[in-house]
C-alpha cells in the first residue's frame, strides 16, 4: 500500500497559512498520547514483542469487533490473504477471481498460494467487483471469489454469495480498506469463508508499522492459518507442518489495543466528514461523488472523487497546499506484473475509465473544519475556471 504520509515537510503553505495533509497521523497519536505511549512501555517492560499478552488480547477484542469466532493476527494484511488460500487450499491451475481495481495484493497473493488470478470488472458507481462479471468469468476451474470493499463501501455481497453457493466456491473478503462496514445489517469480513484486514498506519484502524489479521467462524481454517503462520505449529517447536513466519509485534499489538476501542467514534467522524463533502462539491464541475450503494453503510477509508480534469485538479490542490491521492493510477489487468495475460482496455473497460479519472481528498477524523473550508473553497476555484 502506498505511503500515507503525515504532514509532509516538502508540503507548501498557502497564502492563507493552510496546509491540508492528506492523513496527518501525527494528529491522532496527539489525541492518544499518553495511552499509546504507556501501552508501548509496558509491552517493553515484559519484553513481549512476539507473541505474549497484547497480541492475544488484540485477537480477542477484533473478532468480537468484526463479530467472528476467530481472528488469526500476521505481520500485515498481504500475508492475511496468502495464509487464507493456503488454508483453503489452493492447487496450481485453480482459478480466483478478484477485481480488476484493487492493490495488487488482492491479486499476487493468489498467484504466490499456487492459483491463477482471472480479474473482474467493477461496478461504475461503486468502484466494487461486479457481480455480472464474476458470473462471466466462472469455469469448471474457478475455486474461490475475493470481492474487495473498495474504498470502505461494501461489494454487493448477496449477489457474490448467491454465486459461491450455485457454483460450490470458496469466498475470501479482502476487508483492508472496510474496518467496521455494513451490508445490509450484517459487519462486512463475516460473509465468506474467512476475511482478511491489513492495520497498515494510514488505515482506519492503523498500527504504527504493518500489522494485519485473518478472520474466521471455521475451526479448521483458523487451525492451520495459526499454525502456517508460525512456523507450522502453534506451540513453539512443535511443527505439524511447514509453514512461514508472519507474526503480529507486540508492540503493534498493543497500540492496536489502544486504538481499537475508539474505531466506531472515528467511523462515524469519516461517515460524517463524507457527508460534509457531498452536500458542498455536489453540481461541482464534472465531480462525481462517491456512490453508496443501497444498504451498505460505508466507511470512507477513501473519498474517491472522479473527473475529466483528474490530473489538472491534483496539481491546482497541490500548489496550494492539499494533498490529494491516486488510489490507484494502473487498474490491474494492466500492469506490468499481469502483461501475461494479455489484457486490452475493452476486457476491462469500467476500471479501465476509472484509472484515468478517480482522485482520493483528504478525510480523517482529525482533519478541521477550516482546513475542509479551504479545500472545498479551492475545488470550486479550480471548475470555476475550468470546463466541465
Amino acid at each position: 500500500m502506498p505511503a500515507v504520509p503525515s504532514v509532509s515537510p516538502h508540503l507548501p503553505i498557502s497564502s492563507a497559512g493552510m496546509r491540508v495533509p492528506y492523513n496527518d497521523l501525527h494528529a491522532q497519536y496527539l489525541t492518544l498520547r499518553p495511552a499509546i505511549d504507556a501501552a508501548i512501555a509496558q509491552t517493553l517492560r515484559d519484553s513481549a514483542f512476539i507473541r505474549g499478552p497484547a497480541v492475544e488480547a488484540f485477537e480477542r477484542a477484533f473478532a468480537a469487533a468484526i463479530g467472528t469466532k476467530h481472528c488469526v493476527s500476521t505481520a500485515n494484511g498481504t500475508d492475511a490473504l496468502y495464509i487464507a488460500f493456503r488454508a483453503l487450499g489452493l492447487r496450481p491451475g485453480d482459478e480466483v477471481i478478484t477485481s480488476a481495481h484493487s492493490w495488487i495484493a488482492s491479486s499476487e497473493t493468489i498467484t504466490q498460494a499456487g492459483g491463477q488470478v482471472i480479474f473482474a470488472d467493477t461496478d461504475p458507481t461503486t468502484f466494487t467487483i461486479d457481480p455480472a462479471d464474476i458470473a462471466r468469468k466462472i469455469t469448471p476451474r474457478t475455486r474461490g471469489l475475493v470481492p474487495v470493499h473498495l474504498y470502505g463501501q461494501p461489494a454487493a455481497m448477496d449477489a457474490i454469495m448467491a454465486l459461491a453457493k450455485k457454483h460450490h466456491l470458496w469466498v475470501v473478503e479482502d476487508c483492508a480498506q472496510a474496518h467496521l462496514a455494513r451490508y445490509r445489517g450484517q459487519a462486512v469480513g463475516t460473509f465468506g469463508n474467512a476475511a482478511t484486514f491489513s492495520f497498515y498506519p494510514g488505515k482506519n484502524l492503523g498500527a504504527m508499522g504493518d500489522a494485519g489479521a485473518l478472520v474466521t467462524n471455521d475451526d479448521t481454517l483458523e487451525n492451520f492459518a495459526a499454525m502456517f503462520a508460525r512456523h507450522g505449529g502453534r506451540n513453539k517447536g512443535t511443527h505439524e507442518i511447514e509453514g512461514i513466519n508472519s507474526r503480529l509485534d507486540g508492540i503493534q499489538a498493543a497500540i492496536l489495543n489502544v486504538k481499537l476501542p475508539h474505531l466506531a467514534a472515528w467511523t462515524r467522524a469519516r461517515q460524517s466528514l463524507a457527508r460534509d463533502y457531498d452536500a458542498r462539491l455536489t453540481g461541482i464541475g464534472d465531480l462525481t461523488l462517491p456512490a453508496v450503494a443501497d444498504g451498505t453503510e460505508h466507511v470512507y477509508h477513501i473519498y474517491a472523487v472522479r473527473t475529466r480534469h483528474r490530473d489538472a485538479l491534483r496539481a491546482h490542490l497541490a500548489a496550494r497546499g492539499i494533498q490529494s491521492q491516486i488510489n490507484y493510477p494502473i487498474a490491474l489487468p494492466f500492469l506490468p506484473a499481469y502483461r501475461r495475460l494479455g489484457h486490452t482496455p475493452a476486457d476491462f473497460p469500467v476500471a479501465h475509465a476509472h484509472q484515468s479519472q478517480t482522485l482520493s481528498l483528504p478525510l480523517y477524523p482529525e482533519i478541521t473544519p477550516a482546513q475542509i473550508d479551504y479545500l472545498v473553497a479551492e475545488v470550486k476555484a479550480f471548475f470555476a475556471v475550468t470546463r466541465p
